[in-house]
């Protein structure tokens, strides 16, 4: 039950009948403004799973036409275990913080080689899969598998303190969200918190008026806004684009970098005066100028990559939009 030290007035919440009132209110309004997205209808393990891992640290904009791609050349996960990681980075270019595609693809392996493709139907079987933290468990459990286990993200913790007017740490807001849960509805209550989160409870100015929960609520729109995002940094950066026979210059990230390791890009070089391309690309805390020449560089090794092979390459997201812009893709 909600601790009666976590706020004074989470007494809103505390009784069995409060608390019933607010899931059938908020599973109501979840069934009538709950956004179209291609996997939410499915309950089906692989691709709830693969848009869980998508979208950590991602938004859904983002995430949308890659999980098309993704899953047009890997229907299964079979295929999936079965491609090589060039071939999964390739597919999971311009998302970013690779580390995911590549625990993605050891959590196929595992999956197929060892549970003979069918994924653990619960949170703590599924956290023994690479790349798989309790988040993400709970989501695939309580989605595909209906386990009766509550979720904890960014949206669903300010949710939470905003419903009981305090800061929640520690097992607290775990603790608050599961005794919330519909045993019932497990899944959908979960996306309706992070629906909730996204597009009403938002981190600024809150949609206090729009809100189908306001009246458990004991801020009312007050304060625990989110902590605030780190300042961007600025940077300038500046890339050769060599086009020669039908293919480009690129080169490859060394395979113990810390960002994007085994990636391939332009060549870096150093500030020129001429810039032919220019745009804007931002990554974590850091906004880039990014500058393109179309220009030898001597002395600079790489790989003539034929333009045909291009997307099947795994390129970097910056990579990717240059050749873009510079209509080479």
């Amino acid at each position: 039950m909600i601790s009666r030290a976590t706020s004074r007035t989470a007494l809103r919440l505390e009784t069995v009948a409060v608390r019933r009132r607010f899931r059938q209110r908020l599973l109501a309004w979840y069934g009538r403004n709950r956004r179209d997205l291609p996997w939410r209808r499915t309950r089906d393990a692989y691709p709830v799973w693969l848009s869980e891992m998508m979208l950590q640290q991602t938004r859904v904009a983002a995430v949308l036409s890659h999980y098309a791609r993704f899953l047009q050349r890997f229907p299964t996960i079979e295929k999936l275990a079965a491609a090589r990681e060039a071939s999964v980075l390739a597919a999971w270019s311009g998302l970013g913080y690779y580390r995911r595609a590549r625990m993605l693809h050891a959590a196929a392996k595992k999956v197929v080689r060892e549970l003979d493709g069918c994924f653990p139907s619960t949170a703590a079987g599924l956290r023994a899969l690479p790349g798989v933290g309790r988040y993400t468990a709970a989501a695939i459990a309580s989605i595909s598998f209906g386990e009766p286990v509550a979720v904890v993200d960014g949206n669903v913790r300010r949710v939470l303190e905003r419903l009981m007017g305090d800061n929640l740490s520690g097992q607290q807001p775990w603790m608050t969200a599961q005794d919330l849960l519909s045993c019932t509805r497990p899944g959908d209550f979960n996306q309706a918190m992070m629906e909730l989160g996204a597009t009403v409870c938002l981190p600024g100015e809150p949609m206090c008026k729009a809100c189908p929960v306001a009246e458990f609520c004991s801020t009312r729109g007050r304060g625990n806004g989110g902590v605030a995002k780190a300042r961007q940094q600025k940077r300038q950066i500046y890339y050769a684009l060599n086009c020669r026979n039908g293919a480009v210059l690129l080169v490859r990230r060394p395979g113990d970098a810390s960002l994007m390791a085994g990636m391939w890009e332009l060549p870096e070089i150093a500030a020129r005066s001429k810039t032919e391309i220019k745009l804007r690309h931002s990554i974590t805390v850091t906004d880039y100028v990014v500058h393109i020449s179309r220009a030898k560089v001597p002395g600079v090794g790489g790989r003539w990559v034929p333009k045909s092979r291009l997307n099947r390459l795994p390129l970097t997201g910056l990579a990717r939009k240059i050749l873009r812009v510079a209509e080479v893709l």
